[in-house]
């Protein structure tokens, strides 16, 4: 795919959603990042029914470290892994109380240190909680990336290395976010809705739907 296909089809994404936002619900760095590491293997709209009644409770190291590891597994059942992600929660913010002050880290190095937390969740809180342009790669953005053409990879490290040198630099910050919602409502795995697509013309998929 050549780099004016690629602007067109990000300009046509900015033009349908001007200001996309993550469907997570969160009011502060730390809330992010909790709801990010419970998202794994699991939808947004489980981890918001399941943070809709932990926040309210407890939405900072002191106060979920008080609820301890079995407090928090109560609010979190209802999701996938909640036993293993309740730990690592529990771990995190001892970790952000110790080294961090209880503050969220800024930087990916010191994100990927915190237990539960990979290069995908800290991607994420990076360009979602402080504006920073990077790129993280779920299996929506991976599918579309290389479904479309936008940048094809084998591996999620790669697809997400094509992405930061081929988008271009005005798209970046919010491109993560059109991107994985456009994989998890137009260009989903089963089975595309390429009629409803805003960018059909320009995706190089062969086996377009009806």
């Amino acid at each position: 795919m050549n780099a004016d296909k690629r602007y067109q089809i990000f300009s046509r994404l900015r033009e349908q959603n001007p200001e996309p936002r993550t469907e997570l619900e969160y009011q502060t760095p730390f809330e992010l990042l909790i709801a990010v590491m419970l998202s794994a293997q699991a939808t947004d709209v489980s981890v918001n029914k399941a943070t809709r009644k932990l926040f309210p409770i407890a939405n900072t190291p002191e106060t979920l470290l008080q609820l301890g590891v079995a407090g928090v597994k109560d609010y979190i059942r209802t999701i996938g892994l909640f036993n293993t992600k309740a730990e690592n929660v529990i771990k995190t913010c001892a970790l952000l109380l110790s080294e961090h002050q209880g503050e969220v880290p800024q930087t990916r190095e010191a994100l990927e240190k915190l237990p539960g937390v990979g290069r995908k969740t800290a991607n994420v809180v990076l360009n979602t909680a402080f504006g920073q342009p990077v790129m993280a790669v779920d299996t929506h953005i991976f599918r579309v990336s290389n479904r479309t053409g936008i940048a094809k990879g084998k591996t999620v490290l790669d697809v997400e290395q094509r992405l930061m040198r081929f988008i271009p630099a005005e798209f970046l910050l919010d491109a993560h976010h059109w991107l994985i919602l456009h994989g998890r409502y137009i260009c989903t795995a089963r089975k595309p809705r390429c009629s409803a697509c805003a960018i059909e013309d320009l995706c190089e998929f062969k086996d377009k739907t009806e």
